[in-house]
């Protein structure tokens, strides 16, 4: 037996009895349960290799085309459905097919199905690398057009062709392919007419909107000038990305204002922000769920991005109490630093988490929300909020010790494989939610509740 990736966990599986099937083969497949990434699992027979399938469900019958193989499995394409799954529905994209944009990975199942099958992936990856059994419902966002999970996407990075077409790449390919309008992204962000225009010299071409305001910024990765007159004069903003990634606004200002927890804040246009018009405002309110802040505690906000979690956590504490927000990226925590002006009792330092936990502690905190990037928590964030002397109960008074986390992660496996560390230490899973702030996409937002209790220590499976 040898240990082997499967999309983001560790599964033990049999070396091949027969041998891989080759790059070019059409394989006619019975498709299995859905596995993390997009892909659902099949094989030829029962002693034969894993083959991940892409464009197929559960259940159903396909010829599936190879597209890669490696020493343990094969990845296809689905080319044609001999017998369709219930759920399975026409794709609204043109693109989303074998050989097409690799951005959405659904977009042949219905909406329900879509997040039955993201359920499944967090229950697996609980499962397989932190050892719970734990069923969770991936709950819809509400938001205006998001009734048929189009129109959401209000960031779009769109690679550019030497010869200066903007599109979107092929699923595991640097091809760029000619797009037009994207379904998923939000009408103003196609009203910007990128794909439909020459950016000669630039890398890349993102557009950025703030829905809530109507403000539209695009950023342009290379030599300024001989692009500018292509821009469409509709957008707010336009920014330059130089080498180094130094921002510079050529036109309007560098940031968006986006409204959210009744609220504006202000936000870079390169800054991190939650690309679904709806997510900002429903983890916002999760969070505060999740902690249960009461007037007078102090709260860690790490990773705190343009400090939306330490804002509303600031409003929940009071004068009395405080909040420490901690973030690496220098733009961010400019904007971190503006938006919680009106709160002083919330302070944000720049640096590595980790660091500056090491070197600070806790300062007698005893709430705490993160959300990492998709690789999840350094191990030493995770040691450091666990301490020496662990956490102390719901009820307990002020005193080291963390009573409740919160953990946001848009990765299950990386969610799960922290998850395991957090319960080596004594923590508890207490709730977990699930969001769907990325439809058509294999993409899922959770929120990890956590507190102090025994469990029995798991050792974490590696993630590839």
């Amino acid at each position: 037996m040898r240990l082997a990736a499967w999309h983001g966990s560790m599964v033990r599986v049999k070396m091949p009895a027969v041998p891989l099937p080759e790059v070019g083969d059409v394989l006619e497949l019975t498709v299995g349960e859905v596995a993390a990434g997009g892909w659902c699992v099949a094989r030829r027979d029962a002693a034969g290799p894993v083959i991940f399938v892409r464009h197929a469900l559960p259940g159903e019958r396909v010829r599936a085309v190879v597209t890669q193989t490696t020493s343990r499995l094969a990845r296809a394409d689905a080319v044609e459905i001999a017998a369709a799954a219930a759920d399975r529905v026409p794709p609204p994209c043109p693109q989303a097919r074998p050989g097409g944009c690799g951005g959405c990975d659904w977009q042949h199942a219905s909406l329900p199905a879509q997040r039955a099958l993201k359920s499944e992936v967090i229950r697996q990856q609980l499962r397989r690398i932190a050892g719970l059994d734990r069923d969770v419902t991936v709950e819809p966002l509400a938001a205006d057009g998001d009734h048929d999970g189009l129109g959401w996407r209000t960031r779009v990075r769109f690679a550019v062709r030497p010869d200066g077409l903007a599109g979107l790449r092929r699923h595991r390919s640097t091809e760029v392919v000619d797009v037009g309008a994207c379904p998923i992204a939000h009408p103003a962000v196609n009203e910007a007419k990128v794909p439909q225009r020459r950016w000669p010299g630039a890398r890349s071409v993102q557009v950025a909107v703030a829905p809530g305001t109507g403000q539209r910024a695009v950023i342009v990765a290379g030599p300024p000038g001989r692009w500018d007159p292509g821009v469409p004069s509709g957008a707010d903003s336009l920014l330059a990305v130089g080498r180094g990634g130094r921002i510079s606004p050529l036109r309007g200002r560098g940031y968006l204002t986006e409204r959210a927890a009744g609220r504006d804040w202000r936000v870079g246009a390169t800054t991190f922000w939650q690309v679904h018009p709806a997510a900002a405002q429903t983890l916002a309110a999760a969070v505060l769920g999740a902690l249960r802040p009461r007037p007078g505690e102090l709260a860690l906000d790490l990773y705190c991005g343009a400090g939306l979690f330490a804002g509303v956590l600031a409003e929940a504490v009071g004068p009395r109490g405080g909040v420490i927000a901690i973030e690496d990226s220098a733009a961010a925590v400019r904007d971190a630093r503006h938006n919680l002006r009106g709160t002083p009792w919330a302070r944000v330092h720049r640096g590595d988490v980790a660091v500056l936990l090491r070197r600070d502690g806790l300062s007698g905190a005893s709430l705490a929300v993160l959300d990492p990037p998709r690789t999840g928590a350094a191990r030493p964030v995770i040691d450091q909020l666990c301490g020496p002397t662990g956490g102390k109960p719901d009820g307990a008074g002020a005193g080291a010790g963390l009573r409740r986390i919160a953990y946001v992660s848009c990765d299950p496996a990386t969610l799960a494989r922290d998850i395991a560390v957090f319960r080596g230490s004594g923590w508890q899973l207490a709730a977990l939610r699930a969001f769907d702030a990325f439809p058509m996409t294999h993409h899922v937002e959770c929120l990890a509740t956590l507190v102090p209790g025994s469990a029995a220590p798991v050792t974490p499976a590696r993630l590839a």
